[in-house]
């Protein structure tokens, strides 16, 4: 038995599959497989009993899984420690969701490394679910998650089952995003009706704990057969940007993405979803000084845009 086993069964148990757990970690199916098997044989228990459409944990295998994940936290806290001691080394992973504040905020976070030394930066756009996962199985040290305040305690219990922290980054309500030369961006005002012609964009990968399917949240005017499901954050914009008649809701977007794709957010005279970000990472987990750096970017990041808010509204306002 070996710490690749470990993971490698890990990551079958957060797939659900062997084939889908092969094509994550990159790896020929019948590979790992036999991998499996052999892990098997040395516990002289059966991990995952075989079922049509996947896998699932036996009794047993829950329990060695309990058991590997803290192997591995372990495993992690340990080469952080070796990480933290090698001054030449500069080694920070990140698991976000689609959001362009968070994204600038680990921009401005790399534009102060030391370009000079040797760098392993790793970053991952993902659902709120996901995060949790590759925070909680190590794939990634530290995670930003987001979820809507009605779902806040979903999220509270999958963190604390998983043996994550939580730290709040922002609190805000969506915004609605369209391009400068949509109808809805003339408008002062805009109101349930005046999407009815457009169509939503939305992230087609939203999931919430607990929950066995995905869950793709209802346009908020009730029309629900006019929208366009993307997974990845770039997509959205060209969307946005080419397709006129086209809207999305999203968390605050920093001027300088405005200004790049020429779009335009406005806040709506009408109730809108009240969202939480947050930085997650495991309880066993200590922030080394690159992740602070990057908590620190990223918070100047969402002050400098709260700053601008309320400058813009107290002009407004006189």
């Amino acid at each position: 038995m070996n710490l690749l086993h470990l993971r490698y069964a890990v990551e079958v148990e957060k797939a659900g599959s062997i084939t889908q757990a092969a094509e994550n970690l990159y790896m020929a199916q019948p590979n790992l497989s036999k991998a499996l098997r052999e892990l098997e044989s040395d516990l002289n228990i059966i991990i995952f009993e075989r079922l049509p459409r996947g896998v699932v944990p036996t009794p047993k295998g829950q329990e060695f899984l309990a058991h590997a994940k803290r192997v591995l936290a372990e495993v992690q806290l340990m080469n952080s420690l070796q990480q933290e001691e090698d001054e030449n080394t500069q080694s920070f992973s990140l698991s976000i969701p689609r959001g362009s504040y968070v994204a600038e905020g680990f921009l401005q976070f790399v534009s102060k490394l030391d370009f000079a030394k040797s760098m392993e930066i790793r970053i991952k756009e993902t659902n709120s679910v996901e995060a949790i996962h590759n925070v909680a199985d190590n794939r990634f040290r530290l995670g930003i998650i987001r979820f809507r305040t009605t779902d806040e305690q979903y999220f509270l219990d999958f963190m604390k089952e998983k043996g994550i922290q939580y730290e709040l980054v922002w609190s805000f309500e969506n915004l609605l995003l369209v391009s400068q030369s949509n109808s809805l961006a003339k408008k002062e005002q805009i109101h349930p009706e005046d999407l009815i012609n457009q169509v939503e964009v939305s992230h087609g990968d939203k999931s919430v704990p607990y929950m066995t399917e995905e869950i793709i949240n209802p346009s908020q005017t009730g029309e629900k057969n006019k929208r366009i499901y993307v997974y990845e954050r770039s997509t959205q914009f060209e969307i946005l940007t080419r397709l006129p008649s086209t809207y999305m809701w999203v968390s605050p977007v920093p001027e300088n993405v405005l200004q790049n794709y020429q779009l335009v957010q406005r806040k709506c005279e009408f109730p809108t979803q009240q969202m939480k970000d947050v930085l997650i990472y495991s309880t066993r987990y200590k922030l080394t000084a690159l992740d602070k750096l990057f908590v620190d970017s990223l918070f100047s990041v969402r002050n400098q845009m709260v700053f601008l808010e309320n400058s813009t509204g107290q002009a407004e306002q006189a």
